[in-house]
């Protein structure tokens, strides 16, 4: 958490230490702001057809490396809309397909873009993603924006 934003506290307890490299944190206490919820971002194009429609989903990357990539720069149009910065999000839910294979690139990825901020997480292992069988990796999120 940058320490010039005072509306949001890191909560850490027993057992931690600044040597452990994470890409969560236990808890955020949120001291003011309004709350924003995001729906699951995929590296599918954010606005298409219901039921879906296969050739919308023809230009996504079918290896992580590339949806990744793609998910996050959905992920900031959604913050930007929402009047977030990256540092606004105090939590994310992972959802992917391939966890095994997938986690180490998407954790990276994760903290370049980031930039040091660290939110709260869960990561699952689904079957498969509603949007596509090709997607690998689906993200939700609550920030909270600045008043």
């Amino acid at each position: 958490m940058s320490s010039s934003d005072e509306r949001l506290e890191v909560i850490h307890h027993e057992g931690w230490s600044p040597d452990i490299k994470q890409v969560y944190v236990p808890a955020i206490r949120v001291h003011g702001g309004r709350t924003v919820y995001i729906s699951g971002i995929t590296a599918a194009p954010p606005y298409h057809d219901h039921p879906h429609v296969p050739e919308q989903f023809a230009a996504v990357p079918t290896g992580i490396e590339g949806q990744v990539d793609r998910l996050f720069r959905h992920l900031d149009l959604a913050l930007e809309a929402a009047g977030c910065r990256r540092q606004d999000i105090v939590r994310m839910d992972r959802f992917f397909t391939h966890v095994a294979e997938d986690q180490d690139v998407v954790n990276a990825h994760q903290g370049a873009w980031l930039g040091g901020h660290v939110p709260t997480s869960t990561s699952v292992e689904v079957v498969r993603l509603a949007t596509d069988p090709g997607l690998r990796l689906e993200i939700a999120v609550i920030a909270v924006a600045p008043e």
